[in-house]
């Protein structure tokens, strides 16, 4: 590369850059409205969707080998709290093939708690579609089910806590060599919230992924992979009742994952339906 300045520092610096912006708008912007909640980037929360309201989110990833994954979920009550269904289609470009991958329909359960609660659970349990070309890398080959189980914790007014832990089953997923294995992944993560603001939040999320493949040989192979992710999340809430949150995170890949890491983008818009 002609360019002699480490990928890592300006992605560092032009997350830096934005975090100022975003905490200048979003203090100078945002009217009178709830604070921002629901809106973490890879460690989910444990708060469902509210009676009447719904949420659009996107994502768009870009890794220092050039692969982009953007994502479109939406989340709707079914009808109230108690109740949460949704969907995510993820779009990809991965090793010069794109195309959309595995769809996943998703339902989530307020167990304990609410976003007005010390402690919050819900249990998630989620159909992916073989919807991805798994011949491109796009997908796995085939259906699979997925159950993550999402819990949040506030110590105080200025801190919140996330928690995950999942795992995600495909019975026939396809192989390197198009022979059917049974795939099992896992995936924990953690995150901690700092509420500098209604309206502007400082983030560290970290998350493990432990995955499986078979080679051509018919050989099963387990991979993981462990990132540390700090950014910032910011709010616009309209007098509408629809709120705007933007925000910037860079995901930096650590131990044998050290050489990978990427910028994330996260766009959501909230609003009573």
């Amino acid at each position: 590369m002609k360019n002699r300045e480490n990928p890592l520092t300006l992605l560092t610096a032009e997350l830096t850059i934005s975090c100022c912006l975003m905490l200048q708008l979003s203090t100078a912007g945002a009217q009178e409205a709830g604070a921002i909640q629901d809106n973490s980037f890879l460690v989910e929360e444990a708060y469902n969707q509210e009676a009447g309201v719904v949420q659009h989110i996107n994502t768009l990833q870009r890794s220092r080998s050039g692969d982009l994954m953007y994502t479109f979920t939406q989340e709707w009550p079914a009808p109230s709290i108690t109740h949460q269904l949704s969907y995510t289609v993820p779009i990809q470009r991965l090793d010069g093939s794109s195309g959309i991958g595995d769809v996943a329909l998703n339902y989530r359960y307020q167990w304990i708690g609410d976003g007005e609660a010390t402690l919050a659970v819900s249990p998630r349990v989620t159909a992916l579609l073989p919807t991805g070309d798994d011949r491109k890398g796009l997908g796995v080959g085939a259906a699979g089910v997925q159950v993550n189980l999402p819990v949040s914790y506030v110590l105080n007014s200025s801190f919140v806590t996330h928690w995950n832990a999942g795992a995600t089953v495909t019975p026939s997923a396809r192989g390197d060599s198009g022979a059917d294995f049974h795939k099992t992944d896992f995936n924990l993560g953690g995150s901690l919230i700092w509420l500098t603001s209604d309206t502007f939040n400082v983030m560290l999320e970290a998350v493990y992924y432990s995955t499986q493949s078979a080679d051509g040989d018919g050989r099963k192979h387990r991979e993981s992979a462990v990132y540390v992710s700090p950014g910032v999340r910011g709010a616009f809430n309209l007098a509408s009742g629809l709120q705007i949150v933007p925000g910037l995170a860079v995901p930096i890949g650590i131990g044998a994952s050290s050489e990978d890491y990427s910028i994330f983008a996260y766009l959501s818009f909230e609003h009573p339906f």
